[in-house]
């Protein structure tokens, strides 16, 4: 007949499996068990037009895109940022994510998806918007505040840009400064004016316009007033001789805003 363990036995065992030492399991198991299911953040590095960025993603999408010296600076700032590690993905970086990031063109990023977890409902509106901008035209800070419905916000639009996760892919380097300069970048403004330079968007040319006081040019046959880079910086600059310097000259002359940039709200 078997015996049923005496309180003082159930106590003892107790008591000796309470001094065995402590085991852990290694800190590599968890994130291979994830990659080994799909689960994990892994990295690619791609190339770019400012050189090689590395890109992070997982389940729910890109969630970085950062410019650094190595792969282990790359990966102790993923952690910083997400709290979790991060590891080498074995394979390439899938075809739209390398054209996105090296044509940095209208619609090459609309069908990737993005983790932005942690951001705002008003981050991610600015995000998103920024997203609608089109390869070789920019936008000012006041005009992503309006389109999400939240014109007071222009110094948040800002702050929300200055913090976006995934610079190159949604491309941030087009929005300007409400006064039409060129302002700051996440990896710097010598890259921002590279970048505009390379899609046709003199900085330069840019500059000068901000520094006169032009804020929006005018088309005198068909009577609308663009931002100064609406479908392409040469040919708006070159035929639209009329320049204003607030959206409420170009209503007193007699223009509306284009339907294509929407530099202002209908008067």
């Amino acid at each position: 007949m078997k015996q049923t363990p005496s309180f003082s036995d159930t106590l003892g065992v107790a008591r000796a499996l309470g001094r065995l030492p402590e085991v852990r399991a290694p800190r590599s198991l968890a994130p291979a068990v994830l990659r080994r299911i799909g689960l994990a953040d892994t990295w690619w590095r791609v190339p770019s037009p400012i050189g090689d960025v590395f890109v992070a993603h997982g389940p729910a999408g890109i969630s970085l895109v950062l410019r650094t010296s190595s792969a282990a600076r790359f990966e102790r700032e993923f952690r910083l940022r997400h709290g979790r590690s991060i590891l080498p993905d074995a394979r390439p970086a899938p075809r739209a994510v390398r054209a996105a990031i090296a044509r940095l063109g209208r619609g090459d990023a609309s069908g990737l998806r993005f983790d932005l977890r942690g951001k705002t409902e008003f981050e991610r509106a600015v995000l998103r918007k920024a997203l609608e901008i089109p390869r070789g035209e920019v936008r000012p800070y006041g005009w992503i505040a309006r389109e999400i419905g939240r014109p007071e916000a222009v110094r948040a639009a800002g702050t929300a840009l200055a913090k976006n996760p995934v610079p190159l892919l949604i491309p941030c380097h087009r929005v300007v400064r409400s006064d039409g300069r060129i302002g700051d970048y996440a990896f710097g403004t010598r890259a921002k004016r590279a970048l505009l330079g390379r899609e046709g968007v003199p900085p330069a040319a840019l500059e000068a316009l901000a520094a006169s006081g032009v804020r929006f040019l005018g088309n005198e046959e068909k009577r609308y007033f663009c931002l100064p880079t609406c479908g392409g910086f040469s040919h708006l600059v070159l035929e639209n001789k009329v320049r204003f310097a607030s959206a409420r000259q170009a209503f007193d002359a007699g223009y509306r805003p284009c339907e294509d940039c929407r530099p202002a709200m209908a008067s």
